[in-house]
């Protein structure tokens, strides 16, 4: 598909029509609406509940002290700025590709090329980083159960600070996630909610439970890094919140778009916060927050140990770890196969990206590329390297979103909205600051990670994306796919 005669101003400037937008040839324009309010909620807290409490809360309390509970609720709050600006643009452009399709109708193609890779680093890196996790549970459970381990060699990355050959368990998770979201986004949905119920019962059990040791003085020297610890650990905690983003990518999936998704993205945030706000507290308060730093494995878990003196709760509690963090892997990779869907359908991938099976209506052949791609990074890379390359490319999507708010409103103020957001226009510039305030606080070399990343995603659009982008199409006949 050649490039029209514009100019690559114009080219990179273009945006895509918020309804009618064209279809890149080859791909497919839809796939099926089978989710309900219900489903969707459960899609946004099975993504997020679990990374953030059951192993990263190990990685940012030796960065915050006690006050790690006030990162919570930071990032909490730009979280949630975030997804009030995030339901008024999945109301108004009912699509899958999350804030990617939301740049693109808003800040142009150039801009939603960037974004995408964003998303793709976000979902893609989430996905192995919640997998790593993972292994650790599952070694604990069967060191509980049976007596035994998955040897380190073969549940450890080459460079992990405890080096191992490779993170199997973590491999294992990935393929089993790629055959359920083959098999058809319906069937995903039920396992996900029956899961999520489980881990919320297990997170439950274990806020009374830690409760029940719960000393004030665990709280003293309350900030011991003071503001910068607790904006560097509000960063690290920020990408478990990629579940409230999770929620808009299934904008094609979903039955009543423009009310099941905000009212979807409000309950996931609402029950999201409160249970990470409930068990950070209670298990901050059943220890001193320097023994966080030699959990880094299952660390609820020993907690529980230490609590009951037995193996009994922390037992159920690695069980229902291992079976709903199987849901944060889940969603995750269904995620990022909808972004890569949805910029194939947009012609800046290539079309096979948008070809979804006709029985189950699924992208196969773009799940099994993204099980792979995710599979090799879990295998290799340790969890602390991961999660903030995660939070960066979140932060930034999140930004990129609550401008579109605004963008939007400007051009297009007659565009039906269900759901408006509250004080506008001051929501959304608290929305970016606040996000902003958290990107500021991640580490040097995170960034240069992310532009580098970022400028070969560019690169590649100059080369090959603005070329086959379906708005070259526009105003030409269409064809029948």
């Amino acid at each position: 598909m050649a490039a029209p005669s514009i100019s690559l101003t114009e080219q990179i400037l273009r945006r895509r029509p918020v309804v009618g937008a064209p279809v890149a040839r080859g791909a497919s324009d839809h796939l099926k609406r089978s989710f309900g309010t219900f489903e969707l909620t459960m899609f946004g807290v099975g993504s997020t509940v679990g990374t953030g409490i059951f192993f990263v809360l190990s990685q940012a309390v030796p960065e915050a002290g006690p006050a790690v509970i006030v990162s919570f609720v930071i990032a909490g709050v730009a979280a949630g700025l975030a997804a009030i600006c995030y339901a008024e643009l999945a109301s108004a452009v009912p699509v899958s590709g999350s804030s990617y399709s939301y740049a693109y109708t808003t800040l142009g193609e150039a801009v939603a090329m960037g974004v995408a890779a964003c998303l793709l680093l976000e979902y893609g890196v989430a996905t192995a980083a919640v997998a790593v996790g993972w292994s650790g549970y599952l070694n604990k459970l069967m060191q509980d159960l049976f007596g035994f381990q998955i040897p380190h060699a073969l549940s450890a990355a080459p460079w992990d600070s405890n080096p191992g050959y490779v993170n199997l368990p973590a491999v294992v998770l990935i393929g089993m996630c790629a055959v359920l979201l083959i098999r058809g986004a319906s069937e995903s949905a039920r396992v996900n909610a029956i899961m999520v119920m489980i881990k919320l019962g297990v997170l439950g059990m274990f806020a009374v439970i830690a409760f029940s040791a719960y000393n004030a003085d665990n709280l003293k020297d309350f900030a011991p890094f003071g503001v910068a610890g607790i904006g560097s650990a509000a960063g690290t905690i920020f990408f478990t919140f990629i579940g409230l983003d999770a929620v808009s990518t299934a904008g094609e999936e979903v039955r009543n778009p423009q009310k099941t998704m905000p009212r979807a993205l409000i309950a996931a945030l609402v029950i999201v916060t409160g249970t990470y706000v409930l068990v950070a507290l209670s298990a901050i308060g059943a220890q001193p927050w320097q023994k966080f730093a030699d959990q880094q494995e299952a660390g609820l878990a020993t907690i529980l140990d230490n609590v009951t003196r037995g193996t009994w709760a922390s037992m159920i509690l690695s069980a229902g770890a291992v079976i709903s963090i199987f849901t944060v892997t889940l969603i995750t990779m269904y995620g990022q196969t909808r972004i890569l869907f949805a910029m194939a359908r947009d012609g800046l991938l290539s079309a096979r990206f948008a070809a979804v099976n006709p029985r189950t209506m699924t992208p196969v052949a773009n799940t099994v590329i993204v099980a792979a791609a995710t599979a090799l990074l879990a295998a290799v890379v340790p969890l602390d390297k991961l999660a903030d390359m995660v939070s960066i490319g979140t932060l930034t999507a999140f930004i990129v979103v609550s401008a579109g708010v605004i963008i939007l409103r400007v051009r297009q103020p007659d565009l039906p909205r269900a759901f408006k957001v509250p004080g506008y226009p001051v929501t959304p510039i608290l929305s970016v600051l606040a996000c902003g305030y958290i990107l500021a606080s991640l580490h040097w070399y995170t960034w240069i990670a992310f532009s580098a990343w970022v400028a070969l995603a560019l690169l590649f659009y100059l080369v090959w994306g603005r070329h086959h982008s379906a708005l070259n199409t526009a105003g030409e006949p269409k064809e029948t796919l």
